[in-house]
């Protein structure tokens, strides 16, 4: 009986964790004395080699820098020179935050300039309606960047473009000593305003031309500069002087306004309006259509 309770008891103690990890943990350490010594020869045969550059450890297989060092483990990307980063960092900090900022003063004098033209048709429309109600002054927003103001036959379209732009130096306002003072000063929001004829639109005749009026420039310290046809009568541009008001805004949708109505339609010559092609019946585009030949910039060029 003595006999077999000593076997029960030992029986067990064969299978223990212990004695059966302990002999996979010593044996590993015999052949890693052969590869050192290989390495090792190889590496004094190439003494030469290795003085202009230093050795890259052979087990390492991820990038590498310049100076032949490793830079990341295999499998992982290497790290960005911080000059690169610097350079975006300042380019972030400096560029867009500046386009930012003139993106934001340009959607202010945007909403300035549809204020002012709401204002604008109501008091036009008090004063003509007495006297012919037919004659239609209206204000029609489209979106956040574009609304319309048609009066009589003309329509106004005043559209900002969503992006900051800048210009050539030898351009308008970019040979300045104010906008050379700051390199921010050279970026620019930008509202258009487009003359077409009401029924262009109305009848959706695609081939009628429209055309620039003039265009307002916004830069970051919520200046204008104001370009257009000779027909605005613009004053001269000196942009330090020349603050977005709510004047200036009426001003500037007053001006367009004149312009427009003052050019009037010049039918085409009989010659050009002899023929007309089912193309164009089918697109309603009427023989006869008007142009107005009348606009031309502030630099004479005939627009």
């Amino acid at each position: 009986m003595a006999k077999s309770t000593t076997k029960k008891h030992a029986e067990p103690e064969l299978f223990t964790t212990t004695e059966k990890v302990a002999p996979a943990a010593v044996e590993p350490t015999a052949p890693a004395a052969s590869p050192k010594k290989k390495t090792a020869k190889s590496g004094s045969a190439k003494k030469a080699k290795s003085d202009a550059t230093p050795a890259l450890d052979a087990s390492h297989t991820g990038a590498t820098a310049t100076d032949n060092l490793p830079t990341a483990e295999a499998g992982s990307p290497a790290e960005t020179p911080a000059d690169r980063l610097d350079q975006i960092f300042e380019g972030l900090k400096q560029k867009s935050t500046a386009k930012q900022a003139i993106f934001r003063n340009t959607q202010a004098a945007f909403d300035c300039l549809r204020l002012a033209s709401q204002e604008l048709v109501v008091e036009l429309t008090r004063r003509l309606t007495p006297l012919d109600s037919s004659v239609m002054i209206e204000y029609r927003p489209i979106n956040e960047m574009e609304f319309h103001i048609r009066f009589s036959g003309d329509l106004l379209i005043f559209i900002m473009h969503s992006n900051i732009v800048t210009f050539p130096d030898d351009y308008g306002p970019m040979s300045s000593a104010y906008v050379n003072q700051d390199f921010r000063r050279r970026f620019f929001g930008h509202i258009m305003a487009y003359n077409f004829m009401a029924d262009s639109i109305k009848y959706q005749r695609m081939n009628d031309p429209g055309y620039l009026v003039g265009r307002l420039l916004v830069n970051i310290n919520n200046h204008y500069f104001l370009e257009g046809v000779q027909q605005l009568e613009l004053p001269d541009n000196d942009m330090s002087d020349n603050p977005i008001t709510p004047d200036m805004m009426r001003l500037f949708v007053e001006s367009a306004m004149i312009a427009a109505v003052n050019n009037d339609l010049i039918a085409p010559p009989l010659a050009e309006i002899q023929k007309i092609n089912v193309k164009q019946k089918l697109e309603n585009q009427q023989v006869s259509r008007g142009s107005k030949v009348g606009f031309s910039f502030s630099n004479q060029q005939e627009y």
